[in-house]
């Protein structure tokens, strides 16, 4: 049984979308995965249905396949994991209104994966990112991820990708538009700004490439994983830094103090005035890189929050308020950060292609997510992003 397509005002013959089945790489318990055949979806008003061909392995995937959780987030029932996607339009729903003329079946488009109520507060005064019914693939409670064929979303959450940019890269316009949102849309950088950025992972390399860019001077790459720095010094990183030890019976505040002057002093930045660093982002949630941060920058200078960590921490209170440190969080990502992300990438600003460092069949996919839980492949090639195949 065919559906009929709908296509775009002007388009000269009607098409016929002849669906394929559609299998599924489910997640059901912790460590328990499996393939299963899911309904193909159906499209309603403004919505478009996508032919997923690349989706790359989050974090948070491999969290809810290591542990069935992520955070206080916890696995309620089977899931489709993967929410890092790129496709083909395939199908547009009968009276499309958003997007009607910018998305036309056959595009090669990016997928932002979550979908809001549009009517609260928050999305009204345009941080949708935030809004309390978000619906999010692959995160609890959802509608499942788009590891599978067929995916429907929302027309004005997909983005037509450019010539230059292909489907693989495509997939990794959504960790992008994190490290866009964090650093361009919540760390306001400018021109020669000074940056320091904690974690080597993919969203904290990101977030290097973004500055760099945007065109920050230093860039400075914390982390305590030699490999990974030198990778960051390779990719984007101006300069790298390994945190010294903490000493025996030294508090975690202490440490985390002697460990930002220990930084600045070692790479030689000031601690105020011209050279000093202006932003500080922080991709680990661990508290004492979070610590260390709000040590590091200087006064008036902005701190923005993107990596998970333990509920409540202690930060250098005082420090913050009479240095005016202005801390921000960056949740995902919002308006003009999925626009922006693709831009910079097909203007050369920030290249993917050293990041993408290992692609696998669909029918490979628990390979894929089990050499991203180690870190490295069999080979001992470390990983940084992972992108799995779409269905053949």
């Amino acid at each position: 049984m065919s559906a009929q397509a709908v296509l775009p005002k002007g388009s000269p013959h009607p098409a016929e979308f002849k669906p394929k089945d559609n299998p599924a790489f489910i997640l059901h318990d912790k460590l328990k995965t499996g393939y299963e055949e899911q309904p193909i979806p159906e499209v309603g008003p403004d919505e478009v249905l996508i032919e997923i061909k690349k989706t790359g392995i989050c974090g948070s995937d491999v969290h809810f396949y290591n542990t069935g959780a992520m955070g206080l987030v916890k696995l309620q029932e089977p899931m489709c994991l993967g929410h890092e996607s790129s496709g083909i339009i395939v199908q547009l729903a009968v009276n499309s209104v958003v997007g009607k003329g910018t998305i036309q079946l056959g595009d090669k488009v990016a997928l932002e994966p979550g979908v809001t109520c549009r009517m609260c507060t928050d999305c009204r005064g345009g941080c949708y990112q935030i809004c309390e019914h978000m619906v999010f693939a692959a995160y609890p409670p959802s509608r499942g991820g788009t590891l599978q064929r067929y995916y429907k979303l929302p027309a004005d959450l997909v983005y037509k990708l450019p010539e230059s940019v292909g489907l693989e890269y495509g997939a990794m316009m959504e960790p992008l538009s994190v490290a866009v949102h964090a650093i361009a849309n919540k760390g306001q950088l400018r021109t020669g700004y000074n940056v320091i950025i904690f974690g080597a992972g993919p969203v904290g390399l990101l977030a290097m490439g973004v500055a760099k860019g945007l065109g920050a001077n230093r860039i400075v790459a914390v982390d305590i994983n030699k490999e990974r720095l030198q990778f960051a010094k390779r990719y984007a990183a101006t300069d790298i830094y390994i945190p010294i030890k903490q000493n025996e019976g030294e508090s975690r505040p202490q440490y985390s103090l002697r460990a930002a002057q220990d930084l600045l002093l070692t790479l030689g930045i000031p601690t105020r005035g011209p050279g000093s660093i202006d932003l500080v982002m922080d991709a680990t949630g661990a508290e004492v890189c979070i610590q260390m941060g709000l040590n590091a920058v200087r006064p008036g200078g902005t701190y923005v929050q993107t990596g998970f960590g333990p509920p409540d921490i202690q930060i250098p209170l005082f420090r913050v308020t009479t240095e005016e440190i202005t801390i921000k969080g960056g949740w995902r990502y919002g308006n003009g950060d999925y626009p922006l992300a693709i831009d910079l990438v097909n203007r050369g600003l920030v290249n993917l292609e050293p990041l993408l460092t290992h692609t696998f069949k669909f029918k490979d996919a628990l390979e894929a997510f089990e050499i991203t839980k180690a870190g490295k492949d069999k080979n001992g090639k470390f990983v940084i992003k992972c992108v799995i195949d779409g269905p053949e």
